[in-house]
Formats: C-alpha cells, structure tokens, sequence
C-alpha cells in the first residue's frame, strides 16, 4: 500500500462494527458509515487492536476479508508451512495458528516499511476529525505502554500486542 493511499477516504460498514461486535473485539471507536482515512484504519488496527477498522481495513485493501486472509496465507514471508491464518483480527479458532518464528517474520517485513513501523513504534495516535469524531479519537497501546511502565521499566522499540482468553496476553 503506498504512501499516496494513506489520506484516502474509507467508509467503516455496517459489517465491519457487526462482525467486531459479534465477536467480541477491541474496538477503535470507529462508527458503521463513518468516513475516516486508511491511515486511521492502520492506527486503529494496531494500537488498540480494534477489530472494526482490522475488518475495514482487509476489506479495503483486498475487496473483502476472505480474499485479504487468502493473502494472509500466502507464504511470501517464508513462513512455516504451518502457518495458517483464518482472520483478519486474530481472532481464536482452533485453526488459526502460527509459530514466535512466524510471527518474528512478520514483524521483520512490516519494520522494513517506513509507515508500518512508524505506527507499530506509536504509543499513541489521534484519528482525523470526522462528522461524528470532531476532535478525532484518541488510540493508545495501552498493553504497550503497561509492558514498559509496570511490567519491566524497559522500551519497546515497536510491536503488536494481543489478547485472546485460550492464550492470554501476546
């Protein structure tokens, strides 16, 4: 996705809140019919997982999720063979599944693009002023920001966090 896509205009569906809703996800905030920028759909993916802009987001880039998680299990990373993704929003499912060397590869090539490692680097991010956000919303890491504060006084250069009850804290 280049940089000149960024700014572009995406309308959060109705599917996209449904399908977070449904499945119980974190959520950026973002409101089925509101109109925000791709960069905010990445901000809201990463930083508070939220899995309506993780559903947005796959749909805008792939046409819908289906297609984005068939690119998901592409192995152009030299991921395992057991890799195997059946989401967008890493959601659990019995079939969804990847090693920490997967996952290490993953966070290698996203870390070699400029933006992507710009925002797994945020802490915090404040969205675009939209219709029903006037001053945006703010996004924050906070499981980022809790590794670093209470849990080991260290930094965390950039990364993903996650969450799921079968595994806990990721």
């Amino acid at each position: 996705l280049g940089e000149e896509r960024l700014d572009e205009p995406v309308t959060v569906s109705k599917e996209a809140t449904e399908y977070s809703y449904i499945n119980e996800c974190s959520n950026a905030g973002f409101e089925a019919g509101e109109i925000v920028t791709v960069r905010d759909l990445f901000y809201g993916t990463i930083l508070p997982s939220g899995g309506e802009a993780a559903f947005a987001l796959a749909s805008y880039t792939s046409g819908n999720v289906e297609a984005f998680v068939s690119q998901m299990n592409q192995k152009e990373l030299g991921l395992s063979e057991t890799a195997h993704f059946t989401n967008c929003a890493g959601l659990y499912d019995e079939n969804h599944h990847c090693t920490v060397y997967d996952m290490a590869m993953i966070l290698e090539a996203a870390l070699d693009n400029p933006f992507c490692k710009e925002v797994l680097s945020a802490r915090t991010y404040t969205t675009s002023p939209t219709t029903e956000h006037p001053e945006g919303l703010l996004l924050s890491n906070w499981f980022l920001r809790r590794i670093e504060d209470k849990d080991t006084g260290g930094e965390v250069l950039s990364a993903k966090t996650g969450y799921v009850a079968q595994s806990g804290s990721c």
